[in-house]
């Protein structure tokens, strides 16, 4: 799923509306998978690569040499289609997906500098295709007054969005419900500046 450029803007344009009437910032983020590592499909390429001698020696008559050479074509043609992202994250445990997704979320909110929001009052709307995961990081001064419940609706869409290829639209409502509590908590004053760019990032 691919974000379009007529897209990008009218997110950076809402995160833009909604900074105008907060002291509070909104860092969006669009990772296509969080889920990186290749150490299962390699394990499981190699194990069913492992096992086709012995079947071809159990129900064929090739020769050594040319089973040797499927072994290895086995081999590596699995490991490409395992590979695969899509492939590759379906074959790990729900639980694992949504913990890389929730790391990486963390990892997200630290490397855009969000923390170091002099007011505390940046937020984080992070999605990860691949895992289909969603989630709304507030920092600590939107934390100790705004429970993590309070952004379950504003999850919820973006996750129904992304099902239906709509992932735009998903984020446009989130940052509209960010707006409600960050107007509440955090209006815009004479000393409110820009610390944080009004954009979305695609990793």
């Amino acid at each position: 799923m691919k974000i379009s450029e007529q897209d990008r803007e009218r997110i950076s344009a809402a995160i833009h509306a909604t900074e105008s009437k907060t002291s509070g910032e909104i860092v969006c983020v669009l990772a296509q998978t969080s889920s990186d590592t290749t150490a299962l499909p390699i394990l499981l390429a190699a194990v069913a690569a492992l096992a086709v001698p012995w079947l071809l020696l159990a129900f064929t008559a090739f020769s050594v040499q040319r089973i040797m050479l499927l072994q290895i074509v086995v081999f590596f043609a699995l490991t490409a289609l395992l590979c695969l992202p899509r492939v590759r994250v379906a074959l790990l445990p729900l639980r694992l997906r949504r913990a890389a997704a929730h790391r990486a979320a963390m990892e997200q909110f630290m490397i855009r500098g969000i923390a170091r929001k002099k007011d505390r009052s940046g937020i984080l709307i992070f999605v990860s295709l691949s895992e289909r995961y969603a989630r709304i990081i507030a920092d600590q001064g939107i934390s100790a007054r705004v429970p993590q419940s309070d952004w379950q609706a504003a999850i919820d869409a973006l996750v129904a969005h992304m099902s239906n290829g709509r992932i735009a639209d998903g984020f446009l409502i989130a940052i509209n419900a960010c707006e409600t509590v960050l107007a509440t908590h955090f209006p815009r004053t004479a000393s409110s500046g820009e610390e944080l760019p009004d954009r979305i990032y695609l990793i």
